[in-house]
């Protein structure tokens, strides 16, 4: 199997990670729930994983970093917690839907929402971005890398836009952290919301927060804290606020010693690595006839190419490249509806690829050399067209194997599968 899906969820990790959720299985009591050895070894490990984000993130202290099961949990959190029906937000159409749902669901209910476009290749707008929050917004909503294209939003930019005009910046770095730098001083981020389980290379269930003092934020849940028992309000103290109930600290240890892989290897030199895959991979089939990409590809982007081939669904072209050749990748419409609208492929979708430095360039080689086999397949065979097109698809086909090569691989195209 190649695993060409890290954009999803890492499945390659370093080996210390699992060793490390062992471990604290075995070893643990229930962090901040008690002061013997087993409890403390799990606050301790709790501590450190706090402080490894905090200095990781630029952020001002380990107690401002607040854990949750995922980015969608976090952004949840910030967001119903910042903003209410009486307030002006802005986001981009660049957002996965664990923006956009929140605020839609705020947006019914009174609050004014300002949803900022983006230009053909994925890049949003920022002179429209200015003029939005020029118009008086409480907290702009904001992705570090868009999960479909892979482009990179300029923070510092945004950043200033936010202070200038008074308006919050929330973050949204799940496909980011732990890939790029991120300075939330100087990039002037309030909350940053991450994910483990992706450029972390900690286990899925793990995600946080990453709180500017002074932002209130009220708790999405209430509960138990491990603190100021006999009150009856969740405590107004970081993180505590945003922590209610048993944190998963066996998963936290995994992403501590994910997160003690990317210090100790160096962050920006495996950041390198995957880029340089997926550079490799684009110069390889950019040149397939009918291909179709997403994005910016001059400017420094995340490791994801998301494409097209005319004639492929591209469900359908996913689902063959697994079954076909072991190659994970993701299709469909990525939780990223308005990008896919303003892309003109809501209907059609697009495939995405997504590199890891634990990925080889003869991995590469390989999905490549599919991805080309694939689309020299006779397209009349697996896709619906109209007479016209039809014609047009065989005067212009170039294709080099053999007819009964394609009727072979036609009998083994499985149905269009559902949205992943």
């Amino acid at each position: 199997m190649i695993y060409l899906d890290p954009a999803a969820t890492s499945l390659h990790r370093p080996g210390e990670v699992g060793e490390a959720v062992l471990y604290a299985m075995e070893h643990f009591g229930n962090s901040s729930r008690g002061s013997h050895e087993a409890a403390l070894a799990g606050a301790r490990c709790v501590y450190e994983a706090r402080l490894m984000l905090s200095e990781l993130f630029h952020a001002e202290g380990p107690e401002q970093i607040a854990f949750t099961m995922n980015a969608t949990e976090s952004l949840n959190i910030a967001i119903k917690g910042i903003l209410g029906k009486e307030d002006r937000a802005v986001t981009t159409v660049l957002e996965h839907n664990s923006v956009l749902r929140p605020l839609y669901e705020l947006n019914r209910e009174g609050m004014e929402l300002s949803i900022v476009g983006c230009d053909d290749k994925g890049r949003i707008l920022y002179g429209e971005l200015e003029q939005e929050l020029k118009k008086g917004a409480k907290a702009l909503v904001v992705t570090q890398v868009s999960n479909l294209t892979g482009n990179r939003t300029d923070l510092e930019r945004i950043g200033r836009m936010c202070r200038e005009n008074g308006a919050l910046l929330v973050v949204d770095a799940a496909q980011g952290a732990g890939h790029f730098s991120i300075d939330m001083e100087r990039m002037q981020i309030d909350v940053l919301c991450f994910t483990g389980h992706k450029c972390l290379l900690g286990p899925q269930g793990t995600g946080g927060l990453a709180v500017r003092k002074g932002v209130a934020i009220q708790p999405l849940l209430s509960g138990g804290s491990g603190i100021k028992t006999f009150q009856k309000e969740q405590p107004a103290e970081m993180p505590e606020r945003l922590e209610a109930g048993t944190l998963n600290a066996h998963g936290i240890a995994g992403l501590l010693a994910g997160i003690r892989y990317l210090k100790r290897e160096g962050m920006e030199k495996l950041a390198r690595q995957s880029a340089s895959l997926c550079q490799n991979f684009y110069q390889r089939v950019k040149e397939i006839p009918g291909i179709v990409f997403y994005g910016d590809m001059e400017a420094e982007r995340a490791p994801i190419l998301s494409l097209n081939v005319k004639g492929w669904d591209s469900a359908r072209l996913a689902d063959m490249l697994s079954y076909e050749y072991g190659i994970c990748v993701r299709a469909g419409g990525h939780c990223a509806p308005l990008l896919h609208e303003a892309l003109g492929t809501k209907e059609v979708g697009a495939v995405r690829f997504s590199f890891s430095h634990f990925n080889t360039i003869e991995e590469v080689g390989k999905a490549a050399d599919a991805l080309k086999e694939l689309a020299n397949v006779d397209f009349q065979i697996h896709c619906d067209y109209t007479v016209n097109e039809k014609k047009q698809l065989e005067e212009t086909e170039n294709d080099t194997r053999s007819r009964s090569h394609q009727r072979e691989i036609h009998r083994r195209i499985p149905a269009s599968a559902p949205e992943a």
